[in-house]
Parts: C-alpha cells; structure tokens; sequence
C-alpha cells in the first residue's frame, strides 16, 4: 500500500518511478488523483484506484502546511486505513515524507515514527483472534543526514513504545490491575535497564515515613497501597534531579463518598498520571539521556469497605501537615501530597512535575484534548508548555489565583481536601505546600488522558498522555529557569 502526500504546494515524489519503487508512475497518480477532491487538508483521506498496476491500492492523505502537528496527522491516518486494509493483504505501507515545498526533516522522521506506531495501537482482551496487523512501515525521504534521522528514528521509536506501555497500563481492567500488580509491571519493565532502581514502599514503609495520605485512600482495598519510586542515573548526569510525581489510583469508586454509575464507570484510568511518569523515565532510561531523574506513584484503591476512611477523618502527611476530609473522592491531591513531600525531604529533588487525573473542573474549562498547567516557576512553565507542543500534547497554563486560598481553611486542620470551586485551582492550591520552596508544576491531564474516539495518533481508550512531554523537557536538560521559548516557533522549525 502506498500514501501519497497531497497539500499545500506538495507534488508526488520523484523517487516514485526508481528501480526499487512501487511501479506507479507520476501521471498516472496525477490524473488519478485530479478529480478526487482531495483539499490537502491534514489527515484527509481519499482512495484512488490504480487499476493493472501495482500497488493496487493508493491513498491520497492530505498533509496540509507540513507542520509537526500535519505530519502527525498524515501518518496516523495513513497507518489506520493500512490497518483496515490489512486483512485485505495490504502488509506495508510506503509513506513519503517529502512535498515540493518542505523537505522532511529528523523532526518530522520523528514525528511520523511517533505517529505511526502510537495510531495503529490496539489493545485487545478478547476469545477471537486479532485481526491481521499492519507488517511494516517504510517513511521514505531525500537530502537529510542520515545520522540525525536515524537518531530521530529511534527517539520516535523509543517515545512510542514507551506511550504504548503506558496506554497499556491504563487500559488493563481493574479485575487485574491492582497496586500489586502495577508495582509488579513497573519492576517487570523497569528494573533491569542501565542506571535505574526500582523501589516499592509497602504498608510498613509507608506507616513508617508518614504517608497518611495514601495509607487513609487505600485503607478500604484488599490490596494494600504502595508507593513506587523508579530513579534513573546516567553516570554524566549533573547536580540537577527532577523528581516526577505521579497519580496512581488504579480504581477510584469515589470511597464512602461514593460516585454514580456513569462517573465510575472509567475509572481504570484514574492511574493514567502514574502511567505516564514510568513511560517518561522508561524512555529517559533507553534513550540514555545524560540526566537523572526519579518517578514516585503513589498507588491505591479508593474502594468500599467497613475499613475505608471517612469524611471528617484527618490524615497526617509526610513532613507533618494535616488535612481534613471533606470528600474521599478528592483522593487523589491526598496520595500527591505524600509523594511531593517525599520527594523534596527525602529524595533530594532540585525540581518537581506532578501529573495527574485530578478534576472534572479541568475538563469542563479545557476540553477532552488539552492539560492545564500549573506552576510556581515562569521558566518551569514555559519549558513545559514548549515540550507539549513539540510533543503533540498541547497544555494551557492556569492561574494559581491568590484569592482563593482561604477556600481551603479548615477549623481542625492544615486545610481541607474539598473546599469547592474552582476545582482545578483550588486542587492546584492545596498540592503546593507540599513542594515547599521547589520549582513545581502540577500537569492535570483529567481530559486528554482518555480519548473517546480516534484523533491524530491517538486511539479511543488511555492515550498515555504527558509521557512525551516530560520526555522532550528530559531530552532539553529539565530546565525550570530558561526564558520563554516561542511554541509557534518551535513547531514551525523545520
């Protein structure tokens, strides 16, 4: 099967009639392609028929501008409709990267690569067989160094296939996924890379270092809570030690607090920050980066039971501050808590970035595709906001507005863990003296973690999103003081 590229100032490649080509010739694919409609626009898809020829089928894929967001869009496109027609014997797909105007580039080979692998994801759990899959996938491209895109190549690579274990971890049923089993998972794939350690706080560590927190939210489980701390060291790594803070709440039914149906029903996910986190120094780990950096998941069931904690209940944090319960349902900020704290007095962190599924406020201000991003550092922030958008996973920052911080007074406590709207500040509010004086962001990816349909490299289920964002901010040195950077600019560098 081969994608031809159609869009702005884009034509069809000469390398189309070379000896180890397809044998499909320039005019043929024009006058094939000249009534078809096709507009150019990014992802858009159009069947042309090449009768006695081969190969018999040709997809003309709009690739737009040509920007990194376009590329994404065309290769993800063209890979799913190579899927469809897999079973049909269409095994390879030939994507050209290169128009008349913009000759790809390492960044968009690693665009497409990403694009690719992460658009023809599945996961499956069923008694029938999978169905025939996509063989291979040749981008094909003139005029670049072939060391930065073979580099580029395996980024793109080592990037998907770390959002891929992510996407798995989210996806897998609460019937199997408990915090056991994704300490297990985390030690299964992590623990035997070059310069990373893998550590699991049980219930004796936790009890011992004061993490009230994530002892109160899975106090009601069968399987107890863990807290997991995976740090990877490269041996020219300097004095700088990001620590990423992760949500793992492997099923949150809201405690004795307890959701409806329609509001439980996904949440599986509610561990996607912690999922993201572990793919982010996963890949951190196989691409060598020369930075050290350490994941911490706090990891729990918010389940129902005669044990379960309460509402009016005061948990004591790592480093001794307090809150009340107002709501077992806002369990999440009471297990970051703990880890953010560990984080800065125990693990020594320089920085800290915390993801997290945290508010349904989050999805109502920003949508289904988008973070919100909060932080106390400018150049945290905009280093963040600058990974994002090379990395296809647009945040938007959010303010950290002043006035609201009376909302989370408590007469018992520190503060209360439900003081009311709005929901995604207050939440960013009550996490940030947890990190005390440290740059910090907090990353609440409640929309764009699940994905309803199929949009650009994402596929309907987890999306794994974040991993690649702190990748890229991994990949440029964990700034959290650097100017602010141009993010149209950056997508437009070709």
């Amino acid at each position: 099967m081969l994608a031809v590229p159609v869009g702005a100032g884009s034509a069809l490649p000469p390398w189309l009639t070379g000896a180890a080509a397809p044998v499909v010739s320039p005019e043929l694919l024009t006058g094939a392609l000249a009534d078809t409609g096709n507009s150019g626009r990014a992802g858009g898809l159009t069947n042309v028929p090449i009768a006695g020829r081969r190969p018999r089928s040709v997809v003309a894929i709009g690739v737009g501008d040509g920007v990194l967001p376009d590329v994404r869009r065309y290769a993800a496109t063209a890979v799913r409709r190579a899927q469809t027609l897999a079973a049909h014997g269409a095994r390879r797909l030939v994507l050209p990267l290169d128009t008349a105007t913009a000759p790809a580039g390492a960044a968009e080979v690693r665009a497409a690569v990403e694009a690719a692998l992460l658009g023809g994801y599945r996961f499956r759990d069923t008694s029938k067989p999978h169905p025939v899959r996509l063989g291979t996938v040749t981008l094909v491209l003139a005029g670049a160094d072939d060391a930065a895109v073979a580099e580029a190549a395996r980024a793109g690579q080592v990037a998907a296939e770390a959002v891929g274990w992510a996407r798995d971890l989210v996806n897998t049923p609460p019937s199997t996924k408990n915090p056991a089993w994704l300490a297990d998972r985390a030690i299964h794939r992590l623990a035997g890379l070059p310069h990373v350690s893998v550590t699991v706080l049980g219930p004796e560590e936790l009890r011992a270092g004061g993490f009230g927190g994530v002892l109160a939210v899975g106090s009601g489980s069968a399987t107890p809570p863990c807290v997991i701390v995976a740090g990877y060291r490269h041996p020219a790594a300097g004095p700088a030690h990001p620590v990423l803070v992760g949500k793992g709440i492997t099923f949150d039914t809201g405690g004795l607090s307890i959701k409806r149906g329609a509001g439980m029903r996904d949440m599986k996910t509610d561990m996607a920050g912690g999922a993201a986190i572990l793919a982010a120094v996963d890949a951190a780990a196989r691409l060598e980066l020369p930075v050290a950096v350490t994941a911490v998941v706090a990891v729990a069931e918010n389940a129902v039971s005669g044990s379960s904690y309460r509402p009016a209940d005061v948990v004591r944090h790592v480093g001794g501050r307090t809150t009340e319960v107002g709501n077992t349902d806002a369990e999440g900020r009471l297990v970051l808590a703990d880890a953010l704290a560990h984080a800065r007095l125990v693990l020594g962190a320089t920085a800290l970035v915390d993801v997290a599924t945290l508010t349904g406020a989050m999805k109502v201000a920003l949508g289904a595709r988008t973070a919100g991003l909060y932080a106390t550092s400018d150049g945290l922030a905009d280093a963040l906001s600058a990974a994002g958008t090379q990395a296809g996973e647009p945040s938007w920052r959010m303010p950290l507005a002043e006035e609201y911080a009376e909302l989370l007074d408590s007469a018992v406590a520190d503060a209360t863990n439900a003081p009311g709207g709005p929901g995604g500040t207050t939440a960013a509010l009550f996490l940030r003296p947890f990190a005390g004086e440290l740059p910090w962001a907090h990353l609440d990816i409640a929309g764009p973690a699940l994905a309803r349909s199929d949009h650009e490299e994402t596929v309907k289920g987890g999306t794994g999103f974040g991993a690649r964002t702190l990748l890229r901010w991994l990949e440029a040195g964990a700034p959290v003081d650097a100017a602010p950077v141009d993010a149209v600019a950056v997508v437009n560098d070709r």
